[in-house]
């Protein structure tokens, strides 16, 4: 079964590679999200610039800091109202809205909601979180850092439990990256930093 409900035919020969042959060395770049909305559902991969990324599973660890961070965001933006809305992944975003890039960011914020279509957000989101694991490093501190300040996201963590700090940027306020241990509170840039957020000990 592929990605979409309406009988779409699942393309052959596509070639997912591991993220030590896609990082730096692309041998084939054109692919688009024809592809991989044509993959099936049990192939857990990214799209950026033309390009597929295997991403392994998550652990224990990295659901549950995802589990608690997502509760703490849409706590917040229940009480407050508005029309921020909170996801926690798997979620596609066509992040340039062109047709080389879709990644499937672990936590997100979106506070325009006309980029919340039926099957993806399509779009750049307002907070990007990011769970660092060990197959994700050079993607999530690298290339990812640049697609999403280029594709306008305003705010992008990068949460690595193996290192226990969390790095945020702030691409709205072109600022250096601030870092945080996960024992601090973070306060979350795009509300001002009126809600912080905690890292329970027991992740």
């Amino acid at each position: 079964m592929d990605r979409y409900d309406d009988g779409q035919k699942e393309k052959e020969n596509i070639i997912i590679r591991d993220e030590s042959s896609a990082y730096g060395r692309r041998a084939h770049d054109g692919y688009t999200i024809d592809d991989y909305f044509a993959t099936s559902e049990d192939q857990n991969v990214e799209l950026i610039n033309g390009t597929f990324f295997d991403m392994a599973s998550p652990g224990v660890r990295h659901q549950g800091i995802v589990m608690k961070v997502s509760v703490q965001l849409e706590n917040y933006v229940s009480e407050k109202g508005g029309r921020c809305r909170v996801f926690a992944g798997p979620i596609d975003v066509q992040l340039d809205c062109d047709d080389k890039t879709v990644v499937v960011p672990d936590i997100i914020v979106v506070c325009d909601t006309e980029k919340l279509q039926k099957d993806r957000v399509k779009g750049a989101p307002d907070l990007v979180v990011e769970i660092v694991s060990p197959s994700s490093t050079k993607r999530d501190y690298v290339i990812k850092t640049e697609k999403y300040s280029e594709a306008g996201v305003c705010e992008y963590w990068i949460v690595d439990p193996e290192k226990e700090r969390v790095l945020v940027y702030d691409f709205e306020g072109d600022s250096v990256p601030v870092m945080y241990g996960l024992d601090d509170e973070v306060p979350v840039g795009i509300f001002d930093g009126e809600l912080k957020i905690k890292f329970p000990a027991d992740i």
